[in-house]
């Protein structure tokens, strides 16, 4: 497995969203504190054909953390990328915390 360095730990936001260039393509990073869990998905929204995932409100649907499109509202699962509401999916990546540095890999 190819890991990447994305940046750091402090570089993330609590409950929210980051975007990160991956060679030719962008990748939203969220931080859930309270199961400190690192999510790596696409930042591609396939329903408003724009780079915002990251802008996205992350939310608990039926025991499964959520984004939502800051566009269309559409819901996708964090850990599968599959979304809740419409027969498309993100790519979902591989993430990893190793010495206050987070990587990602494609999976």
């Amino acid at each position: 497995m190819n890991w990447i360095q994305i940046c750091t730990f402090d570089d993330l936001v609590a409950h929210a969203g980051i975007a990160a260039r991956v060679t030719d393509s962008q990748v939203a990073i969220f931080f859930e504190p309270e199961s400190n869990q690192l999510y790596a998905l696409s930042n591609w929204d396939p329903i408003a054909k724009a780079n915002v995932m990251s802008r996205g409100l992350i939310a608990e649907v039926d025991g499964r953390l959520t984004v939502a499109s800051p566009l269309y509202k559409q819901r996708y699962c964090l850990v599968t990328g599959e979304c809740l509401d419409d027969a498309v999916s993100l790519p979902v990546w591989n993430v990893k915390l190793d010495n206050n540095s987070v990587w990602i890999a494609p999976k």
